[in-house]
């Protein structure tokens, strides 16, 4: 009977014991490591694939121009530029690198064509007079005189600027037209203009001549020219 109590005893203080133990190690807290763990932030996202695409486009047309311009050694070379906004580049060629026309394809000068029939008004240019006007649009002098308040006197005195009314009665001018024959070949002098030269032979219209050398009205012209007169 003794023996059966403490047996008793015996198991009941080990279970004791037991639930002592048990209930501690659940009340403490975990160890904590004194080291810093290390962690590497990756973009993610669109924003990773917009900069990754950039980044190939840049290098991409980098690695061509580099391929269609060879660089010589010791020769200064000029600097493109790129210009643009993100994934949309465009590399500008340097200042003062001559551009040439794409193959089979001819520039074209653009020049103005003559007034047909008589203008009801027209503004004298540097280098022509009212005579000359008279000529080139076959109307009688002597009414271009009247029509603008002018004299004989007066005619040659006129700026350039002002604008003639053209008479529209249908009389020609009277006399000869031409001053100098033509087609011809005419070399420039100094302070010659188209219209300068217009007048120089009367009655050919200053448009013509510029159509016929591929120029146009305002082009400057270098002395000892030779221009072709239609």
């Amino acid at each position: 009977m003794f023996k059966k109590i403490s047996l008793i005893f015996i198991l009941t203080l080990a279970a004791m014991l037991l639930l002592v133990s048990c209930q501690r190690a659940a009340s403490q807290a975990p160890l904590t490591s004194l080291a810093t763990p290390t962690r590497t932030i990756q973009p993610t996202g669109m924003g990773q694939v917009q900069l990754i695409g950039t980044t190939q486009m840049i290098q991409t047309m980098t690695a061509v121009y580099k391929q269609t311009h060879a660089i010589t050694p010791g020769v200064s070379q000029p600097t493109s530029t790129l210009v643009g906004t993100p994934n949309t580049f465009t590399l500008v060629p340097p200042t003062g690198v001559a551009t040439t026309p794409a193959p089979g394809i001819t520039p074209v000068v653009i020049v103005a064509t003559a007034t047909p029939g008589r203008p009801a008004t027209y503004t004298l240019m540097t280098g022509e007079f009212v005579y000359c006007v008279a000529r080139r649009f076959n109307v009688n002098q002597d009414e271009l005189l009247s029509l603008n308040g002018l004299t004989i006197n007066s005619a040659n005195q006129v700026q350039p600027g002002v604008v003639l009314h053209i008479p529209q009665s249908g009389n020609p001018f009277v006399g000869d037209r031409a001053l100098h024959p033509h087609p011809a070949q005419y070399t420039v002098v100094v302070n010659d203009n188209i219209y300068a030269i217009a007048c120089f032979f009367g009655d050919i219209d200053p448009t013509a001549i510029a159509a016929a050398n591929g120029l146009t009205l305002t082009t400057p012209l270098t002395t000892g020219r030779v221009l072709n007169i239609p």
